[in-house]
């Protein structure tokens, strides 16, 4: 198993992927537009200004790994027309990156067998109490079937794919980002140790949640993001997990360095494995 400080050694034997990334949801816990809500942002009819639940689909040759399943993964596997899913890693136990496993269901019935669930030992015991169904002794016919894996803070496999896991705090609570090949992607962050950070030196895509510009408690804001981004020079930087308060997407696009975006529903990237 690779040095959890090291991002130099590769395990698992595996040849050099071009990453497919697709952003599922880019929106903070209540989507945009948000319930009851009449400002600008919410009200658009820009595209680019409407979010579900911040998650990503990561695809390595023919295997496919989701990125948090919220309240609206269900919606999310049918808007890609997602077919087969290999496993679901978790950052956290939060009601938006965890409430959507009850459908992975679909998939259980499809492929035939349970869904690989990667979560620390903290988001594992929320998902037994959420799900406790999924885990009781009489099992009711159609509940989701999950396998838990455990996951620390060093590498790890999916099948030939090494996973880098990425700890920061989302205010006093720890949680999980992750790196794959010259990609990265945390959200629900805004503290990381300087021993983090080096897990995220010489990225071509890195993706990091951006809730505003104003301050928050348990989020980067927009230049905290930025700052972030300048210090570990990514070849691209991409801001997600964004709140109404942010802005229209095209006013805010506009403001930023000529390598950082505002990622939104829908938009694909393409990096190295």
């Amino acid at each position: 198993m690779a040095d959890p400080g090291s991002i130099l050694i590769f395990v698992c034997q595996k040849k050099t992927d071009i990453l497919k990334i697709t952003f599922l949801g880019t929106g903070t816990s209540q989507g945009i537009p948000i319930i009851a809500c009449s400002c600008g942002v919410c009200q658009s009819e820009d595209p680019k200004d409407k979010r579900l639940r911040a998650s990503i689909l990561i695809e390595i040759g023919e295997q496919k790994l989701v990125v948090d399943a919220g309240p609206d993964f269900r919606q999310q596997m049918l808007k890609v027309n997602l077919k087969r899913l290999d496993a679901i890693l978790l950052t956290h136990e939060h009601v938006d990156h965890l409430f959507g496993l009850d459908d992975i269901r679909a998939f259980n019935w499809v492929q035939k067998h349970p869904t690989d669930i990667y979560a620390e030992e903290r988001v594992q015991n929320a998902i037994k109490r959420v799900f406790n169904y999924v885990f009781a002794n009489f099992k009711y016919p159609g509940i989701p079937q999950m396998n838990l894996h455990l996951i620390e803070n060093k590498s790890f496999c999916i099948g030939e794919t090494e996973i880098i896991p990425v700890r920061g705090m989302h205010y006093k609570l720890p949680v999980y980002g992750f790196r794959i090949g010259k990609m990265a992607y945390l959200t629900d962050v805004n503290y990381l140790e300087e021993s983090e950070k080096e897990k995220l030196k010489g990225l071509d895509i890195f993706v990091i949640n951006s809730l505003r510009k104003e301050e928050h408690i348990s989020h980067f804001t927009l230049d905290q993001a930025l700052q972030l981004i300048d210090e570990l020079k990514p070849a691209k930087a991409y801001l997600t997990h964004l709140s109404h308060q942010m802005g229209f997407h095209r006013e805010i696009s506009d403001e930023l360095p000529e390598n950082v975006f505002l990622a939104y529903d829908g938009l694909e990237l393409f990096a190295e494995g």
